[in-house]
């Protein structure tokens, strides 16, 4: 055991969660990431980013095997089918979820079922050195070894997994299977309390709780336009990076998967962007997921109250401003550096937040709920301080280091005042709309004066350039412009910076990175939007086939091999998936039919 780098290809990895923290499983059966106690803790299991020291748990037959898994049906509970010369065993793999949520506790479980024949597995539970800072070591108790890292108690319990001693920091194991056998291996951990140490018998029944829990959520669930399973896996997916005890999303699972091979651009994507928050919410009211919903919108609001008077462009899981970089002397996935905690964005001035804040606030009032009276005061303010700051240069949706006066920055605020107009409108925030109204016009007049390229046919990425950039295609559905001109731009963008389906973020980004997921679903999403809906219909089901084999996507995809890069699984990958579905199954919807 132990002989596998862990450095294989992000495609490899399915993801189990229960609220609080995430685990990335690759197909051979290693958890190679597992932050505990919560996501944006350090990782006690990170192969992913350091192959020698970062730990894992292994889980696989002795001799050479297949595989094949998926996903319990309306679940993130995985199971992965390892077939040998000698037999077929089933391994079902949940992050155990309690009667009433969440347990106080992380606890893994892995269930190990004899399909045929005999199949002999080998297990190990190795802790890593936490990106660099620790080192792991067993301390004896009364109640059996358990492993302690940096203020981390780990302990693994079980049914017939034969465990033994291994070294200073780990623990393994053997058994064999035969048709119909049973066998439970389960690893629990908490941070700076005491440890439940659970028994098998209640691990056992907390798999099939947290398979009927997951099922009850996705029963709530409510979509039945094209490509409904992969828009369900999306949403589950999307119901991962929900940290539970505060309804904040995040961006994704990982820190530090590189976009690119030749490094440089690794960063922390463990914290909540408004951004994405946004887009979820758009996602979560369309499916009547009215707790999340109301959850988000509840975070976003007392977050921006807390850490006021401004609005900053992302906040930690905890609703916090987030701190500082930290660069951990370790290699890397594959090797490929830096391995980071922190991301140096948080300081920037990105002007595209605003128009996520009164987008979130919009969809929120449109699906039936009203804004209480020092929300209504506080989104006034927003609208007013975005009358001036449109004019300000920023960093871009991209957190560029040089700041312009980005497009899609501009139609961002010009979003921001349309919805502020919109929500006064309504009776939702106080004062006169009237200055917001002029203002959000003089917007659009200098975006038509300063963004356009008749040349290049397309807006364009900042004013005074000819450059290109996607995020641009954003504000199809925003409605800044469904017309020609953005069916103009879509064909300008697709014919610079696409690669087959998929599309680069900006100009020049083909010799930086791979492909941005997002940005293809934005472009069939902007399609439907200008009316070219086959168009948008042909290029979603392309889209769609480039998920891995249970439906996850990572941020980036590089063009030629279709490999993943950049962190996974990745919040806006999979909110532009569906919020590209829901706008098509909007604007093809036959008029009196109606979704499930």
């Amino acid at each position: 055991m132990g002989v596998r780098t862990g450095e294989v290809d992000l495609r490899s990895y399915g993801a189990i969660g229960d609220g609080r923290t995430v685990a990335l499983i690759a197909a051979d059966g290693g958890v190679d990431w597992l932050p505990v106690p919560n996501l944006a803790s350090p990782p006690v299991f990170a192969r992913l980013l350091d192959a020698e020291n970062g730990g894992a748990i292994e889980l696989a037959p002795v001799e050479p095997f297949t595989v094949t898994r998926r996903y319990v049906q309306g679940t993130n509970v995985l199971q992965t089918t390892f077939e040998t010369a000698s037999g077929a065993a089933t391994v079902t793999d949940a992050l155990v979820t309690g009667i009433a949520g969440r347990l106080p506790w992380v606890e893994i479980a892995r269930r190990i079922e004899g399909v045929r024949g005999s199949v002999r597995f080998r297990w190990l539970v190795e802790p890593g050195s936490r990106l660099g800072t620790a080192s792991p070591w067993i301390d004896e108790t009364t109640h059996g070894p358990v492993i302690r890292v940096d203020g981390v108690t780990i302990a693994v319990r079980g049914l017939d997994h034969r465990p033994r001693r291994s070294g200073r920091g780990s623990i393994r194991g053997s058994f064999t299977t035969s048709r119909d056998s049973r066998h439970l291996l389960t690893i629990v951990g908490s941070a700076d309390e005491p440890l439940h140490l659970p028994d098998a018998g209640n691990v056992d029944r907390g798999i099939d709780r947290t398979i009927d829990n997951w099922r009850l959520w996705s029963r709530e669930f409510s979509y039945g336009g094209p490509w409904a399973d992969a828009v369900q896996r999306s949403a589950l997916a999307l119901k991962l990076l929900i940290f539970s005890s505060t309804g904040a999303i995040a961006a994704a699972a990982t820190t530090s998967l590189p976009e690119s091979l030749v490094g440089g651009k690794n960063w922390d994507y463990r914290f909540a962007w408004v951004r994405d928050l946004a887009y979820t919410v758009t996602a979560l009211t369309r499916f009547g997921l009215r707790e999340e919903t109301h959850a988000a919108v509840s975070w976003l609001l007392r977050t921006i109250r807390s850490n006021g008077p401004g609005l900053h462009v992302f906040y930690t899981l905890e609703g916090e401003l987030p701190g500082g970089v930290q660069t951990h002397d370790v290699p890397g996935w594959k090797g490929i550096g830096p391995v980071v905690t922190g991301n140096p964005a948080g300081e920037q001035l990105q002007l595209g937040v605003y128009g996520d804040l009164f987008d979130v606030m919009r969809r929120y009032v449109e699906a039936g709920n009203v804004l209480d009276a020092d929300t209504g005061r506080m989104l006034a303010g927003v609208a007013d301080a975005t009358c001036d700051a449109w004019q300000s240069k920023d960093h871009g949706m991209w957190e560029l280091p040089d700041t312009q006066h980005y497009t899609s920055s501009k139609m961002g605020c010009w979003s921001a005042l349309d919805n502020a107009v919109r929500l006064c409108d309504l009776g939702q925030i106080p004062g006169s709309a009237t200055r917001w109204a002029a203002e959000r016009d003089a917007i659009r007049e200098w975006i038509e004066e300063n963004c356009w390229s008749d040349e290049r046919g397309a807006y364009v990425f900042y004013a005074g350039t000819d450059e290109l950039d996607a995020s641009v295609l954003l504000h199809a559905p925003s409605g800044f412009d469904r017309g020609e001109r953005m069916s103009s731009t879509i064909d300008a963008l697709r014919a610079e910076l696409g690669a087959g389906p998929l599309l680069y973020r900006y100009s020049g980004a083909q010799s930086e990175e791979a492909t941005f997921v997002s940005c293809a679903f934005w472009a069939a999403s902007a399609l439907a939007c200008v009316g070219r809906t086959d168009e948008a219909v042909a290029l979603m089901d392309e889209l769609v086939g480039l998920a891995n084999d249970v439906g996850l996507y990572a941020e980036m995809i590089d063009a030629d091999s279709k490999d993943f890069l950049g962190n996974f699984p990745q919040a806006l990958s999979h909110l532009a998936l569906v919020n590209t579905a829901i706008t098509i199954e909007e604007l093809t919807r036959k008029p009196g039919r109606r979704t499930r």
